[in-house]
C-alpha cells in the first residue's frame, strides 16, 4: 500500500530544534514534489515548505530562515529541519507528496498521518 510515514515530532523548548522525516513506503517508486503543512488547534491547515524533484524550495514567510526542507531521493524521504522554534510553531505537521506508484506507475497525491510538534515557552 502506498503511504507516507512521518516521524520526528515531539516536545521542545523555544529556541530548540527538531527534524521531521517523511518516508515513502516500498510501493512508491519516487517522490515528485514534496511538502510539509501544519495545522494548529482552531486554525486552517497551512503550507510550510515545498521541494520539487529538482530541488527547488519554497517557504512560508513565517518560517523563512528557520526551517529547511530537503530530500534524499535514494531513500525516498523528505525532511524538514526546524531551528529556532517558537511557541507559535506548535501544530500537527503533515507531509504531502505527489508520488509515482511502483505497481501501477500512476501518480498519486498522498498525505502522511501527521506528527505533533509542541514548542514550550
Amino acid at each position: 500500500q502506498a503511504q507516507l510515514v512521518e516521524s520526528g515530532g515531539g516536545l521542545v523548548q523555544a529556541g530548540g530544534s527538531l527534524r521531521l522525516s517523511c518516508a515513502a513506503s516500498r510501493s512508491i517508486f519516487s517522490i515528485n514534489t514534496g511538502g510539509w503543512y501544519r495545522q494548529a488547534p482552531g486554525k486552517q491547515r497551512e503550507l510550510v515548505a515545498t521541494i520539487t524533484n529538482d530541488g527547488r524550495t519554497s517557504y512560508a514567510d513565517s518560517v523563512k530562515g528557520r526551517f529547511t526542507i530537503s530530500r534524499d531521493n535514494a531513500k525516498n524521504t523528505v525532511y524538514l529541519q526546524m531551528n529556532s522554534l517558537k511557541p507559535e510553531d506548535t501544530a500537527v505537521y503533515y507531509c504531502n507528496a505527489e508520488v509515482r506508484s511502483s505497481s501501477s506507475w500512476g501518480l498519486l497525491v498522498l498525505w502522511g498521518q501527521g506528527t505533533q510538534v509542541t514548542v514550550s515557552s
